[in-house]
């Protein structure tokens, strides 16, 4: 009985599951937690959650906001919703329209669905990489194999060659997805730079995807949003979210947008099986695009003192291999380690100073290759002016520490 036991055990549980890789974002929070709980005060340089507060206008209509029961709405979304997100995207596609706009469970939901919507089980993905680490679990789940095109940081994380893309697609190839502006590298791609890679896709007969999520935040160059090209419009697939530029990633709210009407019919399907969108997280997002103001320069701008601060602090680092982001809110510096995942683990449960550690996101995870980004990590420079530079002091003191 105990060997039949056994042998159904072994039987249990997908390889799919199995083969799932951890998140480098979330993956170390047990022992930051560990650390907590004997009172060690945790710097999260790990997580792109902003401490930027959520707009007030649009926390005081949800608290007005009485409805008696909370129904089901649309599968593509309520359309007061689309509409107002419609009406933004106007600042970069005049073209769009707010049946062009799917409201999804988060960003993350949106990426699904576009990988389903585009690709059957065992065909191909091209992303350059480093890229956000869920890209790769998300290509899992849905059976997809990704590819990858990579990009260094000796040159800031620029855009491969568009011969690396094209040397990379074969009957399999798809899709091309990018992340613009960049997470995890905060690179920002150009026009020029777009518009090669739309015509390959064209050429080639692909989609090019694009998580935009990042897009109000740009520093030193324009975003150009792929929505904003004409004559490509069947082939663009965009990703976008409240999470980032409303400071509400709690709201779980994304979005899909594309004039494309195959994919919308693959888009509507996938949503009706999972009903509809959150609707307080959509009546968040509604009331924050309706009072957008000057909400976004004021985070824009926070966001800049803050990448000074993290650009003075990595100088103050001997070896580190670094750059000066163009946008978003990320970093991928080279420091001095042996290995970034134990360096990480290592701050969490053995460093201290002042009773504080710091916590970053090992760069490995965010590698196709993981060997490529092992002496590397992710920055998220998500902390206001005084706990950044208490960051940055106490990582500059670890690293002394790591390799006496």
């Amino acid at each position: 009985m105990e060997l039949l036991s056994e042998r159904n055990t072994k039987q249990l549980g997908s390889s799919r599951g199995l083969n799932l890789p951890w998140s480098p974002i979330r993956s170390l929070m047990p022992y930051a937690r560990e650390a907590k709980s004997k009172g060690v005060e945790i710097l999260h340089l790990n997580i792109g959650q902003p401490d930027i507060p959520t707009p007030p206008s649009a926390l005081q209509k949800m608290k007005e906001d009485q409805v008696p029961i909370i129904e089901y709405g649309p599968s593509e979304g309520l359309e007061s919703l689309r509409k107002v997100v419609a009406d933004y995207y106007k600042n970069f596609s005049p073209s769009i329209d707010f049946e062009d706009v799917y409201v999804t469970t988060g960003a993350s939901e949106a990426i699904n669905f576009a990988l389903m919507a585009t690709c059957d089980l065992n065909d191909q993905v091209i992303i350059p990489e480093p890229f956000y680490a869920n890209y790769l679990g998300f290509s899992t789940i849905s059976g997809v194999e990704v590819v990858a095109v990579t990009s260094k940081i000796e040159d800031q994380f620029s855009l491969p060659k568009l011969s690396d893309f094209e040397a990379k697609i074969t009957d399999k190839t798809k899709a091309i997805l990018l992340c613009n502006p960049g997470n995890p590298t905060g690179q920002l791609y150009t026009k020029e730079d777009l518009e090669s890679l739309m015509q390959l896709v064209v050429k080639k007969n692909l989609f090019l995807i694009v998580d935009e999520v990042y897009r109000e935040f740009c520093y030193d160059g324009k975003f150009h949003s792929v929505l904003n090209f004409s004559g490509y419009e069947d082939h663009v697939i965009v990703i976008d979210s409240v999470s980032k530029v409303f400071s509400s990633c709690g709201a779980r709210v994304g979005f899909l947008v594309t004039k494309n009407r195959r994919i919308q019919e693959s888009v509507l399907k996938f949503a009706q099986m999972r009903l509809c969108p959150p609707y307080f997280g959509q009546k968040l997002s509604e009331y924050c695009y309706q009072g957008i103001g000057n909400y976004i320069q004021k985070a824009r701008e926070e966001y800049v003192k803050r990448r000074e601060l993290l650009y003075s602090g990595l100088q103050e680092i001997e070896g580190a291999i670094y750059y000066k982001p163009h946008a978003a809110f990320y970093n991928i510096v080279e420091l001095p380690i042996d290995d970034s995942e134990k360096f990480c683990k290592w701050l969490l449960t053995d460093f201290r100073r002042d009773n504080c550690s710091v916590m970053m996101a090992p760069a490995s995870g965010f590698y196709f290759n993981a060997e490529k980004g092992k002496g590397q990590v992710r920055i998220a420079y998500v902390l206001n002016s005084e706990k950044l530079k208490k960051a940055m002091n106490c990582l500059k003191y670890a690293l002394k520490e790591y390799n006496s």
